[in-house]
């Protein structure tokens, strides 16, 4: 009989390089908010992976920018942070990327501090030619002793068993954490927070920036006229500006109404439960640098 191992795994790279998709398409459930916009996510997500002879814990974490308040800080020092609890770490980087930029030196410095065994994948590798590809293996392959280096794109499910079976090998003996059930560490909480804010992001694109974040006030299970258990749950999404505010909400509050449907249909599916949702929109100015909200952020 194969001995059963397990361990952690710590994913990191530059901000919009495919993190949280892949994450996503490793674990099989959506567990981190994914949009086409920078610094998505903002804490360090964990995903749970069960095969017959492992288990994989990994943590999907911010990605690296330039910090321009208190939560960038947050985000850049929980990502560096997980580093040093990894007994892999996984490094994502863009398959279009000519040579090492500033950000992938920066990560790079760091693994080489954490000295942990290392595995690059090169995300979106069907924008370049493979000449291209070729080119870009060799550049950080003389930069650090890799264990593998895996071209992929996150968004095909064919290399979630290689990108598995590579961590697989390199892990060693030991137990399973959690229960085999379970597939993330968040609470159904912050998933609802992640889940509203990530639809947010994605229907609001460029009219609001990042300055948004959501705290759900109140979440309680009960039992609808069917005898259906319904989860009700009340949210608030806030905003660093008023102006933001009228945009969130939108004309006759159609674009809150949306976000809210399409929040909603999300949980219903992951929770596997029915889900009553409230969503209301209010101004916290200079929320960004508030020490209060920003640590709910920092890793635990």
């Amino acid at each position: 009989m194969q001995e059963f191992k397990s361990g952690f795994v710590t994913m990191i790279g530059r901000t919009n390089v495919g993190k949280s998709t892949l994450i996503n398409l490793l674990v099989g459930e959506k567990i981190a908010a994914i949009a086409n916009k920078v610094q998505t996510t903002r804490t360090a997500i964990k995903g749970i992976i069960n095969t017959p002879n492992s288990q994989i814990i990994i943590t999907d974490t911010p990605g690296i920018h330039k910090p321009k308040h208190k939560l960038n800080e947050t985000m850049i020092e929980t990502s560096f942070t997980s580093l040093q609890d990894a007994d892999i770490i996984l490094f994502l980087i863009d398959a279009t990327s000519k040579e090492i930029g500033r950000g992938d030196k920066r990560i790079l410095e760091k693994i080489k501090e954490a000295n942990k065994k290392t595995i690059l994948i090169i995300n979106k590798i069907d924008l370049i030619k493979k000449e291209e590809l070729l080119n870009l293996i060799d550049i950080y392959r003389k930069e650090y002793n890799f264990e593998a280096i895996i071209p992929i794109s996150a968004l095909k499910s064919k290399y979630r068993e290689i990108i598995i079976k590579e961590i697989e090998k390199n892990l060693n003996k030991g137990p399973a954490y959690y229960d085999i059930e379970e597939y993330t560490d968040q609470t159904l909480r912050q998933l609802a927070e992640e889940t509203i804010r990530e639809k947010a992001l994605k229907l609001l694109q460029d009219e609001v920036p990042h300055g948004i974040y959501v705290e759900v006030e109140k979440m309680k299970l009960r039992k609808n006229k069917k005898n259906e258990d319904i989860y009700d749950i009340e949210a608030t999404i806030y905003c660093i500006r008023e102006s933001h505010k009228g945009i969130i909400i939108g004309k006759n509050g159609e674009m809150l109404k949306k976000i809210g449907r399409m929040a909603r249909i999300d949980m219903e599916e992951n929770f596997g439960i029915k889900v009553n949702l409230k969503t209301w929109v209010k101004t916290k100015e200079n929320w960004l640098d508030n020490a209060n909200i920003v640590d709910k952020f920092k890793l635990k």
